[in-house]
């Protein structure tokens, strides 16, 4: 009996060790795109073509959105160390008489705690204004928005206007789930243990954050937290420029002033290969699953089913939203801040069509 047994432990641990492998292999291939797949959820429509017609106009300056809504801009991960994020952009909606928020929320904190945070955020906003709150989230912002909707729509159903997530992994991210899951690439090379200590030590938060956004902790929370089908949504989600100009390329990501010796105090630009390093993270994504991606989030993952989606052409990587407003954009091509206000300005209509046809069903 000895030798039997020890032939089924032996045999255990081989057939172990081969899912390990084979886990290892596919990684994420299997989950990606996987809201998609559902077939009990509503499909998206494609909104590109209103989308740009809108941002057309916008740069020639018409503007067409309320002002008896607030708007509330929700960054994403690691946004409490990018103090740039949304600034452009807040100050631009204000030069238009708008009212504009940006949600002071730990972005490294689990989805659930800041979904609570942006609860409380959209209740203060309705009880100071008396106005409604068009919501748009960046990257993991758009993920704790729709969740802050999810888990507390009883209470925010009147309060709430719409959502436009953008470039968020709302089905989940490769990324993520490749350096965090177990028997993923994260064990191998030691990225969980790395990014334990840069999550929890240096930046003072809480690896669940970052948890939250894999494939997996995303099909729990979706399963028992559908966003409400009511709810206004515009999905935005772009891919990154992989040519070799982009992957030498440093961006601003903050500036710092020192003391002044004759005059004004000197400002001095902080930069970083931001955008290589997300050109780089495209291209193993392109090489490892053949799909496109802004450098952390894939197109298929970045879309609410049943909403309006946004797929633009233009190369823009995950980080242009919250950066590239400290560099002027080439004369042809639209800035953070425009591209927010068309997002927004087709979120309103969205909301519209709907309202419209409720009535029609009431009549």
């Amino acid at each position: 009996m000895a030798p039997f047994g020890v032939f089924q432990n032996g045999a255990t641990l081989f057939q172990g060790l081969v899912d390990r492998a084979r886990k290892t292999v596919r990684g994420s291939a299997d989950d990606i795109g996987w809201l998609q797949r559902v077939q009990s959820l509503p499909s998206t429509e494609d909104g590109t073509t209103r989308f740009l017609e809108i941002l057309d106009s916008v740069r020639k300056n018409e503007h067409k959105l309320p002002d008896s809504v607030v708007y509330l801009l929700v960054p994403g991960l690691f946004s409490n160390h990018g103090p740039l994020y949304f600034v452009k952009t807040k100050a631009y909606f204000s030069k238009m008489g708008l009212v504009c928020h940006i949600a002071k929320i730990h972005s490294e904190s689990s989805v659930s705690k800041n979904a609570r945070e942006i609860k409380e955020y959209i209740e203060e906003i309705y009880w100071g204004s008396r106005k409604r709150v068009l919501l748009l989230g960046h990257s993991k912002g758009g993920v704790d928005s729709a969740a802050a909707l999810s888990l507390y729509w009883p209470q925010l159903k009147d309060k709430v206007a719409g959502l436009v997530i953008a470039q968020s992994p709302y089905g989940g991210s490769p990324v993520a789930s490749d350096i965090l899951r177990e028997g993923q690439l994260g064990d191998y090379v030691m990225l969980r243990k790395v990014m334990e200590i840069l999550v929890s030590k240096v930046l003072k938060g809480d690896l669940q954050a970052l948890e939250d956004l894999t494939y997996e902790r995303r099909k729990e929370f979706l399963s028992q937290h559908p966003l409400p089908p009511e709810v206004p949504v515009v999905s935005f989600h772009t891919e990154a420029s992989i040519t070799p100009s982009v992957l030498t390329a440093l961006s601003h990501v903050a500036h710092v002033e020192l003391p002044a010796t004759a005059g004004n105090p000197a400002r001095i630009p902080v930069v970083m290969p931001l955008s290589a390093a997300l050109a780089a993270c495209s291209q193993v994504l392109v090489a490892r699953y053949g799909e496109k991606s802004d450098g952390l989030v894939t197109r298929k993952d970045a879309e609410v089913p049943g909403s309006l989606a946004v797929r633009p052409e233009r190369k823009l990587d995950h980080a242009w939203m919250v950066y590239s407003s400290m560099n002027e954009e080439p004369g042809d091509q639209a800035d953070t801040s425009q591209v927010c206000e068309a997002l927004l300005t087709l979120l309103v209509e969205v909301a519209q069509k709907r309202r419209h046809e409720s009535a029609m069903k009431d009549e």
